[in-house]
């Protein structure tokens, strides 16, 4: 039993350790930091075989992929052969990004499938969706829908190890009539223990939305984030995190609480800046300073 003297005596304690050892503070962020590959679009394109050690020199040590092509790969590499290159460079891929719009639309499994494939070849965990066609969510049934095919596509993804993940931008929350919109729509409709989220948290803050209430609402719904800071002078763009308008240092903790373990930069633009200049002072930010 604990008594209120006891209560105080450990509570005392533990601010006292906090005190004398702020590293405390810093060991909860146990997390590698990633980045989603789309940062570097159009730096890839050109020879990703001297782009990935970059990214490793720049301090990550995850990255979430994009951008698969069923004949080409990535970049030309096909994935086992872009798997030795990510290992050979000490970067690990938790989650990867693909378009599975035709299982949506036809039910159609094969595009699905082979992503799984290649998910599985890189060492995923999370086959995450990056955004629906527009056509599909137009009204809260069409919605319902997708929803429903999201756990069907989960379930699938559950047969070869893989879970499911959904990327957010700010059209989710669209009113569709009634209070309704998509995100809240497949936060109900889907499976929690099937449909995993990953919050891009420039698009939440674009959108109007409180990353904060959001998490803390469906805490226990996010495996993932995007850590993406919004320009203060152009809030439509981009900017290094830490540089940007958004609230990191508060929002961070309240992701970790809610079960987000993935915490991946992206950055959409460069503005007058070297973009593995960029990428490396976000990286610093969100280890020195965000504790990630």
């Amino acid at each position: 039993m604990t008594t209120r003297r006891t209560f105080l005596a450990q509570a005392g304690l533990a601010s006292a350790a906090v005190l004398l050892a702020p590293e405390l503070l810093k060991a909860e962020g146990k997390h590698n930091v990633g980045i989603q590959l789309y940062t570097l679009r159009d730096q890839l394109p050109n020879n990703v075989k001297t782009v990935i050690p970059k990214v490793a020199k720049a301090g990550y040590q995850e990255v979430e992929t994009f951008g698969y092509d069923m004949k080409t790969g990535y970049w030309g590499l096909q994935a086992k052969d872009f798997s030795k290159l990510l290992k050979d460079n000490g970067l690990k891929t938790p989650s990867g990004h693909y378009g599975i719009d035709s299982f949506f639309d036809k039910g159609d499994t094969t595009e699905l499938k082979k992503y799984m494939e290649v998910a599985n070849t890189l060492g995923q965990t999370f086959l995450v969706i990056p955004s629906v066609n527009g056509e599909f969510i137009k009204t809260v049934d069409q919605c319902k829908a997708v929803a429903a095919k999201m756990n069907k596509a989960a379930e699938i993804c559950k047969t070869s190890g893989l879970k499911l993940g959904y990327h957010n931008h700010n059209f989710e929350w669209k009113p569709l009539g009634g209070g309704a919109t998509f995100y809240d729509t497949i936060l109900k409709e889907t499976d929690p223990a099937l449909v995993h989220m990953e919050m891009d948290i420039f698009w939440v803050v674009r959108a109007g939305q409180d990353p904060i209430k959001i998490l803390k609402k469906h805490a226990g719904r996010y495996a993932l984030a995007h850590v993406k800071d919004r320009d203060k002078k152009n809030p439509d763009i981009c900017t290094e995190v830490g540089k940007g308008s958004i609230d990191f240092k508060a929002i961070v903790p309240v992701a970790r609480a809610a079960g987000v373990k993935h915490f991946i930069m992206e950055q959409e633009n460069f503005t007058n800046i070297d973009p593995f200049v960029s990428i490396t002072e976000s990286c610093n930010y969100m280890k020195n300073t965000l504790h990630i």
